[in-house]
């Protein structure tokens, strides 16, 4: 037996081997997570050019409206009547408010839990 042979025998030499085994194995991994991504984006639709690109309207920017909604009132159940179940209600739509004030928090109050403040008294 040579020298070699003989070192590559040993559990030291073997562990060598493996080890570069593994690194091999996942440099392999990495150069085929690479070539399949290259391909993907080959085969991908181009980018759109500058002339594509969407264009504001003649009127310029569109600005948020602040309003405040009012929501559709539930509908009473009769006396003695059977209650409404959920798929007999419609879609409960909202509408634009009377009031231009905006709703606010009671006074002395943080407006939400944990917020802080002192809350109601």
């Amino acid at each position: 037996m040579t020298t070699a042979s003989t070192q590559l025998a040993a559990a030291s030499g073997l562990m060598s081997l493996v080890l570069f085994v593994v690194a091999v194995g996942v440099l392999a991994l990495l150069a085929g997570g690479f070539w399949l991504n290259s391909r993907n984006r080959y085969h991908e639709s181009a980018r759109p050019r500058p002339e594509e690109q969407p264009k504001l309207p003649p009127e310029g920017a569109v600005h948020e409206i602040r309003e405040n909604r009012e929501s559709a009132e539930v509908p009473q159940t009769p006396k003695g009547g059977r209650p409404l179940t959920p798929y007999e209600l419609s879609n409960m739509d909202t509408r634009t408010s009377e009031s231009k004030d905006r709703p606010r928090w009671s006074r002395g109050s943080s407006g939400s839990f944990g917020g802080g403040g002192l809350g109601a008294h």
